[in-house]
């Protein structure tokens, strides 16, 4: 059974309901998972883990929101990825996700190996966002 962790940040509830929704994908693939707000979460979270989630919402002109997330995010610089599936969601109002493929882009120099491209979502996850979160939970799983 692999260890999976969801580290997010919501101001509208908008990424939070995505966090849930790949939560119950991995439980169905057979997971256990340690979902956490990004103030609660720890590098030591991540370090039991093999299954890392990080969410975070597009903020201002398409950027990670700098209060809570982006210092944790930050402080994955020197975080050891080795072993460790990883993928990204948040969700966006305007602009065309130019705020994820950075924050891909950040990652895979921080050393990490993303199993697919990053999950948005405009505003609330509908159903074919909800098939999105399934398609990727199972690839993390597997």
């Amino acid at each position: 059974m692999k260890n999976s962790v969801i580290v997010f940040w919501s101001a509208t509830g908008n990424t939070e309901a995505i966090a849930n929704e790949l939560e119950d994908a991995l439980i169905s693939e057979g997971s256990t998972v340690k979902k956490l707000f990004v103030d609660d979460a720890t590098l030591e979270d991540l370090e039991n883990a093999d299954i890392i989630a990080l969410g975070c919402p597009a903020m201002g002109a398409e950027i990670l929101e700098d209060g809570s997330m982006e210092p944790f995010v930050e402080s994955l610089s020197n975080f050891n990825f080795s072993n460790k599936k990883v993928a990204l969601f948040g969700s966006y109002d305007w602009g065309d996700g130019q705020w994820m493929k950075d924050w891909e882009e950040r990652m895979e120099s921080y050393g990490a190996t993303l199993v697919s491209e990053g999950l948005i979502v405009h505003l609330h996850p509908e159903d074919e966002d909800i098939q999105k979160c399934k398609e990727m939970a199972h690839k993390l799983a597997n």
